[in-house]
Parts: C-alpha cells; structure tokens; sequence
C-alpha cells in the first residue's frame, strides 16, 4: 500500500491521528481540554501537509475530516436540517492568497467573473457554535454543532442568554447560526468560586461557554452571564439576502446580537490589513478573538462554489498568530552565559509562532528538565506570547517516539575551559562551570558589555569582539578603549572605513552613565531595571562599592540574594582591578531627568513590539522624562504601552484596571 515509505512516517501518522482524536474528544465532547486550541491547530496541520506528502497513507476516518465532536448522551439529539461546517484555516498571507487564487479559478469555471466580487471579514468570535430555528418569530430550537450533522438540544440553557431573542421583531421562520461567548472577566470569576469549593477550573472562555451551554440545570447556565454573536443564516422563508453584509443587517434588523466589526473589501490585500488590525486590538474586547472569518460577500458566488466534504469553498478561516504550537525537539544542548551559569538549550525543528520563525527554547535548569520530562525527540508544545520568549510548556507524551533520548546532565562541559568541571550553586537550581574565566564566558561577558543596553558601542559586534579576542587585542573592558587604528588596520577584513567607524562608536561611548556601566559589568542578579534603580539611589560608582549589605537589603526591589551578590562583586580583587582600569578610559554623566512633567514618577510596562522605536529607546525616553521602567504589572503601574502581539501583560493590566496606551498614545504623552 504504501511502498517505499519510511516506518517513521508511517508511525508519526498513527500517534498524530492518535492525540488529536483524544484531545478532539476532550475539547469538544467533555469540555476540559488538556492542550490549547493553538496546539490542537499545529498538529492537526502537521497530519495534513503528511497526508499531503503521503496521500496512500490518509484513511476514511482521517481527524482532517472531521467538523466537531460527538453529541453527548445526555441531551435530546437533533439532526440539523442543513449540515453545520468547519471553514479551512489559513495560518498567513500565503494561505490566504492560495485559497483567494483557488477561490478565482471556480469562479472562473462557473463563469462567474462578471459579478463583482468582494470579502465580507468578520471577527472569528472563541466561543461554541450555536444553531437557532424560529417558527412564526418565535424561539423553538437551540442546539449544538455536534458532528455537523447532529447536534444536542440545549433550547433551555439558549434561553437564559439575553442577547437572543425568545421571539423575533418580526413573524418569520429562519433557522440562523451564531457563536455563545462568555467574557474574560466572568472566567475570572467563576474561577476564583471554583478555586474556593475546590472544583476543576474551565482553561479559557470558549471552555466556559461551552461548559454552560452544556449544563443539565438552566439556572447554572442562566448564573453564567453568557452573550452571543450571530453571524449567518442557514434556511429562512423568504428570499436570502444577496450579500452576507446584507444578511448580517437582516439578522440586527431581526432583533439578534451583531457583531459591529464587519467589514467588506475589494481586495485581499485590504482584507489583510484589517486582520493586522485586530491582531493588535484583539486583547481589547471583552470576549476572546482567535482570527477573522473572509466570505465571499456575494450569496450567488457562494451558492455556486459550495463545499468540499468538510468546508464552504467561498469562506476561510485566518488565525491569528500562534502564541502555541508544537514542535520536536532535535537536541538539548548547555549553553555558558557571562557569568559562567550554564542553560540547557532545546534545539527545535524550526516553527512560526507569535509572527517569528523559532528554533531554539531555553529549558531553564536541570529541575525543569525533570519537571517537564523533556527528551530528545519528544513532540512539545511550544510557547510564546507576544513580548516573551520562547519556552516550552509542555510535552505531548502520546507522540514520543521509541527513539527518544533522555537527557543527562554531564559532570564535565568543554566550553567552561580548564579540566571542564561544573558545580550546582548552593541553594539555587543553577549549575555553572567551576572555571571563571573560559574564553566563552569571556566572550560573552564581552558581548553585553558592548550591547545597546550596556556602553552601546555600534560598531563592534560579536564577530569583532571574537577577532580582538582571538588576537589578543582585547582581554579586560579597559582594553577596547586603548585600541589603536594601526593594531586594528592589521587584522583580517578590517578595512579603513570599517576601522575608523569602529573608532568611532568606541570614542563616544565613553562618555556614560552610572546605569549602563553597572549593566556592562555584569553584577550577578543586577539586571537592567535594579542598575537604573542603584544609579538613582547611589549616584556614583564609589558610594555603591562602599555600600554595605544591611543598606542594599533594605533598598525597594533588592533584596537580601540582590545585595549579598553586589557586596560579593566588589570585594572581589580582580573586579576591583577591572574596576579601576575601567573607570580611567570613561566619563560617567549623569542620567539627563525632567524632575517635573506629566509623566514624571510614573511607572510604566512595556509589552509587544512597537513600530517606531525600539523597546530600549522606548525606555530611554520614560526614563529622560522622569518615568520609571517596570517588568512586571502589578498595582503600582501607572501605563502599560502595548505594540503588536502584546503578551499576558495586557492581559493582566485589563484585569487590574491599569491604563492600557497603543503606540500612537505613547508617543504623544511621551513627547
């Protein structure tokens, strides 16, 4: 049957289809999902590009197929009078186009191409599919998805949703499809009750809602505050409307629940545009988005594509970008940092999420590594939710692999130099090589010296800092301030342009601050923020080398691990030496503050990627102008600026009532 085909497809074939009809099962019939609808997406997308590749080898009863999930047995069963479908996804402006393009090529065949053709885009509400019939105006019927074809008789709990009306604004028979929802704070809420009576807590809000719509008991469903979009309709006794838009305003017309942010274009480009939008808007809105939903607006186009055996050919789903998704995980690998803590690193087959192609995932510390029981050749679900970095959340068991390598953790690392000895840090997860001085730690306590954060020095990047190492250029920070065009005129692919730009960059950072150089010298557990905060407090580098460990406990945001690791650093003869060598080549100034001004004193939380500015300038101007920089959002946060694909930290701030500005709002109460 399938000749010629690796067992390893064969079998990776065999678990997929495996895990997604169980977590299919769990998400759509028991309403207690184990992994994230952005997982579920990524490997029901991996099945299909194999059954792609390897058409012999899809089967009848194939998950790709498939629409919803089985009806439960509690429930009256209802055979839908007109089947309900799932639309295809498309995952980025590719897909879209591909679907637009096949899309074109049936209009071309139905010799459709004098109608005017546009796109209907709606908000892809995250909620559960609901199906209403009303006789003569009045409210008979609510039922479930189902399978698509079968559904559950939910007519009482629909009822208890006061967005859908028990009898129509006028007596006409229509069957109409919609999507319940229930709002983020209302999870919060019932979780929090939940919490308290120690029950299981519903994973997000189309959990909820579809837990609610589910309930045996109307007054549980009725308690649940839940709300309703509705968007299409399926059978209606007088002529259906021409074009969708037209048939969303017959439906607010009617007295339903329309969602107000429907759009019509005449191009995909416009369509994508309007997606871009709401990727940046999406946290804004009291119910949960997961993409937009494009139709072809005219109904006889519609008509005339029809369907697939699975989803409308006129419509496309497009989701938004995965903040979760899955992936293998190739090698783990131990990375040194600066100072000589040493980070296992899982090297990942490459994967789009968040908007950025990821290959690599830090796994912490060797406790993560056992928590998590991650190996080598393990299918993950990967995680990055806008401003933060890739990490791994979890491992999807039912796909591991005979082959799967488990990871132990060595005694001995090349890259920490010497004999390669590593030892775990007392009290701390943390191992770090016993050697302080390898060349790669020596390299990379280099490398942030030189970054942005630290003294800024453009032109020397790691491939300069490696060259002046490797020839003995350069051995402590001191040294980069003597270098001499000649010394440098001698090395490979230095030109004299290149020479004298480098000179350069490395004259005008002299001229510092006490804040950036506590960044570049690498203080154990100093970080950016707590350097900013003991510029404030200290003022100049000698006040804080003569600071004692009772004055740093007691300093806000420091700490007894903080102070003990700064007392620690200075006392230290060779940072003592580095120090003073240091301090001979640089001019420190003092930080450039408006006391007084709007912002002044205020605490603000970056999050998402802003277009106009970098999140470093970004903080250098809240900083210029009096504002202080925080990590994390909590109650004392003033703003919370949010680019595009903002993380949890918007969420957060939406939670605690902290104002939220989008960039244009930042720049103008910035400047």
């Amino acid at each position: 049957m399938a000749r010629g085909i690796p067992e390893s497809i064969k079998e990776r074939i065999k678990k997929l289809k495996y895990s997604i009809e169980k977590h299919r099962h769990l998400y759509h019939t028991k309403d207690s999902p184990e992994i994230s609808d952005e997982a579920y997406d990524s490997l029901l997308k991996e099945l299909e590009n194999l059954e792609k590749e390897y058409p012999e080898l899809k089967s009848k009863d194939t998950p790709t197929e498939r629409v919803g999930g089985e009806p439960l047995k509690e429930f009256v069963k209802v055979k839908h009078e007109v089947r309900q479908w799932s639309y295809d996804d498309a995952f980025d402006f590719d897909d879209l186009k591909k679907w637009e393009d096949k899309t074109k090529n049936f209009i071309r065949k139905e010799n459709l191409s004098s109608e005017k053709l546009e796109y209907c885009s709606e908000l892809k509400i995250d909620g559960l599919k609901i199906v209403l019939t009303y006789v003569n105006g009045k409210l008979v019927r609510g039922a479930t998805r189902g399978d698509g074809e079968v559904g559950e008789d939910v007519t009482s709990n629909i009822k208890t949703i006061r967005s859908i009306p028990l009898e129509l604004k006028e007596k006409v028979s229509i069957t109409v499809v919609g999507e319940a929802w229930i709002s983020q704070k209302d999870l919060e809420k019932i979780n929090k009750e939940r919490q308290k009576n120690s029950e299981p807590l519903y994973a997000n809000t189309r959990n909820l809602a579809a837990g609610s719509i589910r309930q045996l008991d109307p007054k549980i469903a009725s308690s649940r505050n839940l709300d309703s979009f509705i968007y299409d309709i399926d059978l209606y006794e007088k002529d259906i409307p021409d074009t969708q838009d037209e048939k969303l305003s017959l439906l607010n017309k009617l007295g339903f629940s329309v969602n107000p942010y429907h759009n019509v274009f005449s191009s995909i480009d416009k369509v994508d545009e309007y997606y871009r939008e709401w990727i940046k808007k999406r946290h804004s809105l009291s119910y949960g988005l997961d993409g937009i939903v494009i139709k072809i607006n005219s109904t006889k186009i519609q008509n005339a594509l029809g369907y697939t055996a699975k989803s409308p050919r006129f419509g496309v789903a497009y989701k938004f970008p995965a903040e979760q998704v899955t992936t293998v995980v190739e090698d783990i690998v131990l990375q040194v940092g600066r100072t000589g803590v040493l980070t296992p690193v899982a090297h990942l087959r490459p994967v789009l999420v968040a908007g950025s192609t990821v290959s690599r995932a830090t796994l912490h510390n060797e406790d993560e590594i056992r928590r998590l029981d991650v190996r080598i050749g393990d299918t993950v679900i990967l995680q990055k939710a806008g401003d933060v970095i890739p990490d791994i959340v979890s491992v999807v068991k039912e796909l591991r692999d005979k082959k799967s390598k488990e990871f132990v953790w060595p005694t001995h690392v090349d890259v920490c130099g010497g004999d390669g000895r590593i030892e775990r840090i007392p009290g701390q997860a943390a191992w770090r090589c016993v050697n302080k001085n390898s060349f790669e730690q020596q390299k990379r306590k280099f490398y942030h010296f030189v970054s942005k954060k630290a003294l800024d020095i453009t032109d020397m990047g790691p491939r300069v800092v490696d060259v002046l190492l490797e020839n003995n250029l350069i051995s402590e920070y001191a040294d980069i301030f003597t270098l001499k065009k000649g010394d440098l005129l001698q090395l490979p692919r230095f030109a004299e342009k290149s020479v004298d730009n480098l000179l350069s960059s490395i004259e005008k950072s002299r001229h510092t601050t006490l804040a950036r150089l506590l960044v570049g010298i690498s203080i154990p557990q100093v970080g950016e923020e707590t350097a900013y905060d003991l510029s404030k407090q200290f003022g100049t580098i000698e006040k804080l080398q003569e600071a004692k460990f009772e004055t740093l406990k007691a300093l806000s945001g420091i700490g007894p691990i903080i102070a003990e690791s700064i007392v620690d650093f200075f006392a230290m003869k060779e940072n003592k030496k580095m120090l003073s060598n240091l301090l001979k080549e640089l001019i420190i100034e003092k930080e450039k503050v408006i006391k007084t001004g709007k912002i002044s004193g205020k605490k603000f939380v970056l999050t998402g990627t802003l277009s106009a500015l970098s999140r470093d300038e970004a903080k250098d101007k809240i900083r210029s102008a009096g504002g202080l920089v925080g990590e994390s959002v909590s109650k004392e946060t003033d703003y919370v600026v949010a680019g595009e694909n903002p993380g949890s930290k918007y969420d957060k701030a939406l939670e605690l009532g902290v104002t939220v500005l989008d960039e244009n709002g930042f720049l103008a109460i910035i400047n």
